[in-house]
């Protein structure tokens, strides 16, 4: 029997991309909207969303989250980020980076590697930042940044920030300009340009960012994200997705629950067990384990239920000082079936742990 030509080469229809996280190396000129939009595409899917925006002038590890695993960015955007970065001093502009006009210049040719290294100190540890005005935070229902476009002027209130890691790897002059490339690690909501803006006030110099790199992302380093030129090579079924079972051991501080509450907690009730966080354990983030540090993996034991340290990295050190990067646990903790399935989010209150939220539902 001849088979026709057309159903020779019919080809099975596209799938959507698994649900889980895909880490972007997003490149300079998107928006981290842009970027949500192309992976809409590329995973035959709308529903996706991103875990913390990215500047149009900024590269770096921006993650994405695919179907089931965008219920997980919101908890995913608080963890801790690292930066590189480059802080011109001697010229201040309205946005606090290089695409706002210049609105203050002064010679900095004076300014000495000493002296920045003592104001640096101010930037460490706990810290109040007031956020640049064309940041995204929203003021009476619209973008800060709207409004300032719109010539409003806008002063954000400030905010508290931590500062893990602070430090200068080159120190360059240009004339009446010195450009310093620093290396930092934040919390969630710091803001590098406001960053870059107050060092150079500290100096009575002025300052901006030039140039902005996002290396990582809780326990996802840059070296682990897809370009998406690169991404567009694959089929939406084959794209380099996280699972979402991989990424929430890989961020959160995990806990496998006895067969008998598994029900339980598919249909999110609270469970009598004792959630405790691995910051009790030995520190295993990612970061200690490319440094070469040992990670001793936890197990499942004869009662059925097990917590084991969390890989989303550092967390900040008490003082933040350059060299000493933490590591800690914060956040809920996510609840496995027995076979490592993820089925939920939990926190503890008290004797019992309740849901926070519920990705594998009865």
């Amino acid at each position: 029997m001849t088979t026709s030509s057309s159903s020779a080469t019919r080809l099975p229809p596209t799938m959507a991309a698994p649900d889980g996280l895909l880490v972007v190396d997003k490149a300079t000129g998107w928006t981290s909207h842009d970027v949500v939009g192309r992976c809409r595409r590329l995973a035959a899917t709308r529903k996706v969303g991103h875990a913390g925006t990215l500047d149009p002038m900024a590269t770096g590890v921006l993650v994405v989250g695919i179907g089931r695993a965008t219920r997980l960015l919101g908890h995913l955007a608080l963890t801790t980020k690292a930066y590189d970065a480059t802080i011109r001093l001697g010229q201040s502009t309205v946005t606090d980076d290089a695409e706002g006009a210049v609105v203050d210049a002064c010679d900095a040719s004076g300014v000495t590697i000493e002296q920045v290294t003592s104001v640096l100190d101010d930037f460490r540890g706990d810290i109040t930042q007031v956020p640049s005005s064309v940041s995204a935070i929203k003021v009476k229902g619209e973008r800060a940044y709207a409004r300032v476009r719109a010539g409003e002027q806008v002063i954000l209130p400030p905010r508290p920030v931590h500062v893990a890691y602070l430090a200068v790897n080159a120190f360059r002059h240009g004339g009446s300009l010195i450009d310093l490339d620093v290396e930092i690690e934040c919390s969630t909501g710091t803001y590098v340009r406001a960053l870059a803006r107050d060092i150079g006030a500290g100096l009575g110099v002025g300052g901006h960012l030039t140039a902005l790199r996002r290396t990582r992302v809780g326990g996802y380093p840059a070296r682990e994200a897809y370009p998406l030129e690169e991404l567009a090579r694959y089929r939406p079924e084959d794209l380099p997705v996280v699972p979402i079972d991989v990424a929430a051991r890989g961020h959160f501080a995990w806990y496998v629950v006895d067969s008998e509450h598994v029900d339980a907690v598919r249909n999110g009730r609270p469970i009598p067990v004792q959630l405790r966080h691995a910051a009790e354990e030995k520190a295993a983030s990612r970061h200690e384990v490319e440094s070469g540090e040992r990670h001793d993996e936890s197990g499942p034991n004869a009662a059925g239920g097990w917590i084991t340290p969390n890989s989303h990295g550092p967390e900040p050190a008490p003082g933040g000082q350059p060299g000493k990067r933490g590591t800690g646990v914060a956040g809920p903790v996510a609840v496995l079936a027995p076979g490592g399935r993820f089925l939920a989010l939990y926190e503890q209150h008290g004797p019992t742990a309740k849901a926070v939220a519920v990705f594998d539902p009865a």
